[in-house]
């Protein structure tokens, strides 16, 4: 029986894939790269037409000699890496570090594993697309020539350990913009006049806003307007012009992108952009499911397409039109229409298996896999579900010059509202009777209720909003976004805030040196421009070379100004209220591999370092003492006292300061 080797990316991939192939068929993983551009230099020769010189991975030595021992055995090698350009440079890179065969060696790929994509693809195996790889090798080289390029520049003007990114400069740069839009920000007032209004009978009641004089926009900017309206309203009554009733639809929603989906996930879930993906590739890989065994839950989860496959769209309207009728299958198709290219033609996230519903896998799933695959399912059966229909009456009423107006909104028909509802859907209660409101009828104010208010200032990012910033301004790809925020992050350019993102000091002065040095890179329709024409030469319309020589000429001529021009910026190490135990020193906030530390400023005469906990602002329900955030030694967040070890008082969940004996829900942590 001839043998045939698969090589996939993950472990949880090859079990899941080897299930679906019969007994002439090896899967073996690579656990990720097998090469890459070196850490500790550049790696680009820029001398030699900027040829990338690609090594072994440390540490990679058993699993290639693995692979090598697996392909002399074979007699046929499919490369079933990922179906993006970095999987079919990993599958590249697999044929060269293996010295494949051309003859002997196949690239496979597929957007689901389930048993018939994984067939499909074994019948269109075909050789590398060197488009693809290219256009990897074009991200990774203009990456590196920014990273190791100007990175030395922010060590030489700020501080060490610092770096630069294309990509992640440009999110920075974002997240300025709009933090200085913030402060720039001056609220104006205004008023509104609502009035509670009844028929003859005061239990039938309707609550009206103030919306035009004389037919026009009405707005308030001081009490004494709202005074002066108040008085001829009072004078004039109130009495219906005309009540109007009519249906508004409301379409379901698109399947998931990567963008989309991490932005649900963090409104619905609370999930990070990271969490989201990582989760996600779990599911897309395989999960136990007890008879099932190992299963690829959803589809690829890179992707820009909404697109749904024929068998997919065919499949989940049969299970809509079975469970819950034919009034709720959806007539179109559902998918956008976009002029915009879409990554290597994905299809949407979606269920590989329509019929594995959320309650089936709920006890097999840990439970963020649970909600995360609740969410990707939902969404895609209301996908292709009937519009919302709501039934809205509307009022207006005349007082004299001014004219108010109300509305009721119900739900005349569920359609995908029985199955997928989001956070901005409108809360619409029972259906409510106006009968008793009719043209010409006169209305009395049981109430007249002026409110100041102040417009308010653009809102903070969080991970949400800025991916969806990202996505419209065309800055990276589905695969950058969790990756470009977890880098910002975790270099302290910007810190999270109860979900609100926030720049730092440390980011002001790195944005200020890219904006001012390299206004070119940070540059937004710069960098959307650079995404296309890496589109482009995964196309083939473009040598990737070409790209790389007309932009480093700029950058090297930006990074030598930097190093003659700009000037040291000093930042100052946040001081703590804890003294030094040592040297009596108050000692500074510092940020290292596993976040923030606490240091003595005395460095290196003094070198006491001890581990930093946030206060809560809640006291201690034993002995008064203030509650701080802590770790254990596996990174767990839990909630302790600040006189331990005299007080042993610990809480996995944050106290209730409403509570004398606190809240300790499961079992607590113990320190150390």
């Amino acid at each position: 029986m001839t043998k045939n080797l698969v090589i996939v990316e993950s472990p949880a991939k090859a079990k899941t894939i080897k299930k679906y192939l019969g007994t002439g068929y090896e899967v073996i993983a690579s656990n990720g790269h097998v090469c890459d551009l070196p850490k500790s230099t550049m790696g680009i020769d820029v001398e030699k037409d900027f040829e990338p010189k690609y090594i072994t991975i440390r540490g990679k030595g058993d699993i290639i000699a693995a692979l090598r021992k697996a392909v002399k055995k074979a007699d046929k090698v499919y490369l079933a890496t990922d179906p993006d350009r970095e999987g079919e440079a990993i599958s590249w890179h697999l044929s060269q570090t293996l010295k494949l065969d051309p003859k002997k060696f196949s690239r496979i790929t597929f957007n689901e594993i389930t048993k018939n994509a994984i067939k499909e693809s074994l019948k269109n195996a075909r050789a590398i697309d060197m488009n693809l790889v290219d256009a990897q090798q074009a991200r990774r080289v203009l990456d590196r020539l920014v990273g190791y390029q100007i990175s030395p520049v922010l060590w030489a003007k700020v501080k060490n350990g610092l770096s630069a990114g294309r990509v992640q400069s440009v999110a920075l740069r974002i997240i300025s913009d709009r933090e200085n839009e913030i402060s720039a920000f001056v609220p104006q007032e205004y008023w509104t006049v609502d009035a509670k209004l009844s028929g003859t009978n005061a239990k039938q009641s309707i609550t009206a806003s103030l919306a035009t004089r004389n037919d026009e926009k009405i707005s308030f900017s001081s009490k004494a307007e709202v005074d002066e309206c108040l008085k001829k309203i009072k004078k004039a009554g109130f009495v219906v012009r005309d009540k109007k009733e009519s249906d508004r639809k409301r379409k379901a929603p698109l399947p998931f992108t990567t963008s989309t989906l991490q932005q649900e996930a963090a409104k619905q879930l609370n999930f990070s952009t990271s969490k989201t993906m990582r989760i996600a590739q779990q599911l897309y890989e395989g999960m136990e499911l007890g008879k099932r065994n190992t299963v690829g839950l959803i589809t690829y989860l890179r992707t820009d397409s909404t697109r749904v496959s024929d068998e997919a769209d065919k499949n989940v309207r049969e299970y809509i039109r079975q469970n819950l009728g034919e009034k709720y299958v959806a007539a179109a198709s559902g998918d956008e229409k976009s002029g915009k290219k879409i990554q290597d033609a994905h299809e949407a996230i979606r269920p590989s298996y329509i019929d594995i519903t959320p309650a089936e896998v709920r006890e097999a799933l840990p439970r963020d896999h649970y909600r995360l695959y609740q969410l990707i399912w939902k969404r895609f059966v209301a996908s292709r579900m009937e519009q919302a229909v709501y039934h809205n009456i509307t009022v207006r009423i005349d007082s004299g010059e001014y004219g108010f107006t109300a509305g009721v909104s119900t739900v005349a028909f569920d359609g995908f509202l029985s199955v997928y509802k989001d956070e901005e859907d409108e809360a619409t209660g029972k259906a409510v009777s106006l009968d008793w409101i009719v043209q010409g009828a006169k209305l009395s104010a049981q109430d007249i209720i002026t409110s100041q208010h102040f417009t308010q200032a653009p809102a903070h990012f969080n991970e949400a909003s800025l991916v969806k910033a990202l996505e419209e301004l065309g800055i990276g790809r589905p695969s950058t976004y969790a990756p470009t925020i977890s880098t910002i992050i975790a270099r302290h350019y910007v810190v999270k805030e109860n979900k609100s993102i926030y720049m730092t000091e440390l980011g002001e002065a790195v944005n200020k040196i890219m904006t001012g040095s390299f206004e070119g890179i940070v540059d937004v329709n710069f960098t959307a421009t650079m995404e296309s024409l890496l589109d482009s030469i995964g196309e083939g319309e473009i040598e990737w070379k070409t790209v790389i020589r007309n932009f480093y000429p700029d950058l090297a001529e930006a990074v030598n100004e930097a190093h003659k021009d700009l000037e040291k910026i000093k930042i100052r190490d946040e001081v703590s209220d804890v003294p030094c135990d040592l040297c009596g020193r108050m000692m500074v906030i510092k940020y290292g591999p596993h976040g923030k530390f606490l240091a003595c400023p005395g460095f290196p005469e003094c070198r006491n370092t001890k581990p930093y906990n946030e206060k809560t602002g809640i006291v201690c329900p034993k002995c008064g003492g203030d509650i701080l955030v802590k770790k254990t030694r596996k990174g767990r967040r839990f909630f302790g006292c600040s006189n331990h070890p005299d007080c042993d008082f610990v809480s996995w969940t944050r106290p209730d300061p409403n509570k004398p004996e606190g809240d300790k829900g499961e079992s607590a942590p113990t320190e150390g």
